[in-house]
């Protein structure tokens, strides 16, 4: 027998980062965050996404889902914005994860809601609805989203006031930001809009834009111009797709990593 034959087989590397969980907030009974700690060896793009899950029950398969990575690339911990699904193959066991618990998270980055994937401009919109608003809280957190857009719009559309997430953030707390805060309080605006409930800015984002409603709110010229207006698109299919087809009609192209543009939106969730 050979030396060869007595050396055990190589263990083969896992293709995810165990991670603790460092704090829960349950905005909603449909809605939460998390917070995991980041590996020192983990990089990414402000506005990617990367595959976050449990392992499986009884020794199954790990169950995992691409979420946004709501945190800027600079931060020191991971943070994550989900929903809550009763019967959902992950969050119905996720939404009960508690600090000191573990998270699976892939190595490997990825998706198109990155500035790398847009040309440049002077306006840049970050339109979502749901937990689309996650890769915002990521752009509008990194420095570099201030330094290349003179002005930047945090459009979020929910269902009811209470599915405004992060409210307090973008109105108030990100001013206290120490890297950024002085910048979004000068160049950031934010703008949410409720579909089922009274609200100052009522409706769908996309009926709002259709009807000016959207451009009046912002004392902005009605309609956008690719000249100098840059947009992401993140949340339910209905949205993208029509928000899509309405900067289009303006004139804006869809970009992406490889062929920078107008406009983008992350196609890894729309299907």
């Amino acid at each position: 027998m050979t030396d060869a034959a007595l050396s055990p087989a190589p263990v083969k590397a896992s293709p995810f980062n165990e991670l603790e969980v460092l704090w829960v907030r349950h905005w909603t009974d449909s809605l939460f965050s998390f917070g995991v700690k980041r590996p020192e060896d983990f990089r990414f793009r402000s506005g990617e996404f990367v595959m976050i899950g449990l392992p499986g029950e009884d020794g199954g398969k790990p169950v995992l889902r691409a979420y946004s990575i709501a945190s800027p690339c600079w931060a020191e911990e991971l943070e994550f914005f989900s929903i809550k699904v009763a019967d959902g193959p992950l969050t119905s066991r996720l939404q009960k994860i508690q600090p000191g618990d573990t998270v699976l998270m892939g190595k490997k980055p990825t998706g198109t809601l990155v500035l790398d994937a847009l040309t440049g401009g002077e306006r840049l919109f970050l339109i979502g609805t749901g937990t689309g608003l996650a890769p915002w809280l990521s752009v509008a957190r990194d420095p570099e989203t201030y330094s290349r857009f003179g002005h930047v719009y945090v459009i979020h559309t929910v269902r009811s006031v209470a599915d405004l997430a992060y409210r307090d953030f973008f109105t108030r707390e990100i001013h206290d930001d120490p890297l950024i805060g002085e910048e979004a309080q000068a160049q950031l605006t934010y703008y949410p809009t409720v579909t089922r409930e009274d609200f100052e800015t009522p409706g769908r984002i996309t009926d709002r834009i259709k009807s000016g409603d959207f451009f009046r709110d912002l004392n902005l010229p009605e309609g956008f111009d690719p000249a100098r207006d840059r947009a992401m698109l993140c949340g339910s299919m209905a949205m993208i797709k029509e928000a899509g087809e309405l900067l289009e009609t303006y004139g804006l192209k869809e970009g992406s990593n490889a062929e920078p543009a107008d406009y983008v939106l992350e196609r890894a969730f729309v299907g």
